[in-house]
C-alpha cells in the first residue's frame, strides 16, 4: 500500500472553509452569488429578508474564510465568490438530498 501525505494545515483551512458555509444564512447568500454576479450589502439582505446586521455578520465570516471576495465602489461595498467550485459543492449536497 503506498504512503499517503497529509498535509494537516490543507486538512484545517478545508474544515474552516466548511464550518463557514454550514450556516442556513451562508449557504443563502453563496445561493444568490452562485450565478457570477456581484451584490451589495443592501441587495443580499433584501434579498433574503433579513436585517443589515445580519447579512453583514455573515458576509464578514464568508469574507474572513476566503469564501466571498468584495469590492468598494463609493459607499457601497459589493460581494462575490471568490470561487464557484463551492457552488458545485453545495448542488452535490441538495442531489444527495433528493429522494
Amino acid at each position: 500500500m503506498p504512503h499517503i501525505e497529509i498535509n494537516i494545515d490543507k486538512l484545517e483551512m478545508a474544515a474552516s472553509k466548511l464550518r463557514a458555509i454550514s450556516h442556513p444564512m451562508r449557504i443563502a447568500i453563496i445561493d444568490l452569488l452562485a450565478d457570477g454576479n456581484s451584490m451589495s450589502v443592501t441587495e443580499i439582505y433584501q434579498a433574503l429578508g433579513i436585517e443589515q446586521a445580519t447579512a453583514s455578520h455573515h458576509l464578514n465570516i464568508l469574507k474572513n474564510k476566503n469564501v466571498l471576495l468584495s469590492k468598494r465602489e463609493g459607499k457601497k461595498i459589493f460581494y462575490m465568490l471568490r470561487n464557484m467550485t463551492l457552488t458545485e459543492i453545495l448542488e452535490c449536497i441538495n442531489r444527495c438530498n433528493e429522494n
